[in-house]
C-alpha cells in the first residue's frame, strides 16, 4: 500500500493501537502494520493545520491592532453569517458556527491536494460522504428540535390519504441529497487533482499552473455550494411554517 509520509508517520506511532481499536471493534485489518488510509490521514492533518490556526488567532486576538489571520477568519466568519442569515434567516447564529467550521475544512482538503506529498482527502468519496451524512443529521436533529412532531407532519403532506405516498417520496428526496452533496464535491475535485497531475507529467512548466488556477477556483466554488446547499436544507428543516 503507498502511504504517503505523513500517513507513514502516524502509522509508525500509532498503528498498534488502531489496529488494536478496529480489531475490538468487529473490523478486519488488511494490513495491521499500517491500518491508517491515506485519506485519513489527511483529514486528521487538516484538523490539525485548522486547530493551530485556530489557536494562533485566539493567542493574538486584538481589537485595536488586529493581525492578517484576525482579518481572515473574521471575514470568513462574516460571510457565512450573512448568507446565513439571507437563507435561513431568524435563529442562523445557531448554525453559523457549524456551518464555518464545515466550510473551512472542506476548502483546506480541497486545496491540500496541491501540495507536494499531500492528497486531497476529498477527492476519496469516504470523506464528502461523511461531510454529507454529518450535516443531513445535523439539520434533521435541528428540524425536529425547532418543530417537533410538526417537522415530522411535513413529509406527510396536506392530504392525509396521499400521505403514505409522499412519504416515502419525501424520504428518498432527502436520501438523495447524501448523493448530491457527496457526488459533487467528490467528482469536481477528483477530476481537478487528476487533470492537474496529468498536465504536470506531461508539461511541467507552464501550462499546468492555469490548471492549478482553475483547480483553486473549484476548491472554492466547491466549498461554497456545500455550505450553501446545507444552509437551504437548515432553512427548509427550521422553517416554522411546517
Amino acid at each position: 500500500m503507498h502511504q504517503l509520509p505523513f500517513t507513514a508517520l502516524l502509522n509508525k506511532l500509532l498503528a498498534g493501537p488502531v489496529t488494536a481499536l478496529l480489531t475490538a471493534m468487529g473490523v478486519h485489518v488488511t494490513h495491521p502494520n499500517a491500518p491508517i488510509a491515506n485519506y485519513v490521514a489527511m483529514q486528521i492533518f487538516v484538523v490539525l493545520f485548522a486547530l493551530l490556526l485556530f489557536i494562533a488567532v485566539r493567542a493574538r486576538l486584538s481589537v485595536d491592532n488586529p493581525g492578517f489571520l484576525q482579518h481572515m477568519f473574521e471575514g470568513i466568519h462574516g460571510f457565512v453569517s450573512g448568507q446565513s442569515s439571507e437563507i435561513i434567516g431568524h435563529g442562523h447564529a445557531t448554525f453559523d458556527s457549524y456551518l464555518t467550521a464545515l466550510g473551512i475544512f472542506i476548502l483546506f482538503s480541497n486545496l491540500l491536494g496541491l501540495f507536494p506529498t499531500f492528497e486531497a482527502p476529498t477527492a476519496f468519496y469516504y470523506v464528502p460522504l461523511g461531510c454529507a451524512l454529518v450535516t443531513w443529521f445535523y439539520y434533521h436533529f435541528h428540524g425536529i428540535r425547532t418543530n417537533g412532531f410538526g417537522y415530522v407532519k411535513h413529509f406527510l403532506g396536506p392530504i392525509w390519504a396521499l400521505s403514505p405516498l409522499l412519504f416515502v417520496i419525501e424520504f428518498f428526496s432527502h436520501l438523495a441529497r447524501l448523493m448530491s452533496l457527496s457526488i459533487r464535491l467528490f467528482a469536481n475535485i477528483f477530476a481537478g487533482d487528476m487533470v492537474t497531475l496529468a498536465f504536470f507529467s506531461l508539461v511541467p512548466i507552464g501550462l499546468p499552473l492555469l490548471f492549478i488556477g482553475l483547480h483553486i477556483g473549484v476548491s472554492f466554488i466547491q466549498t461554497y455550494i456545500f455550505v450553501l446547499l446545507a444552509m437551504v436544507y437548515l432553512g427548509e428543516a427550521t422553517a416554522h411554517e411546517h
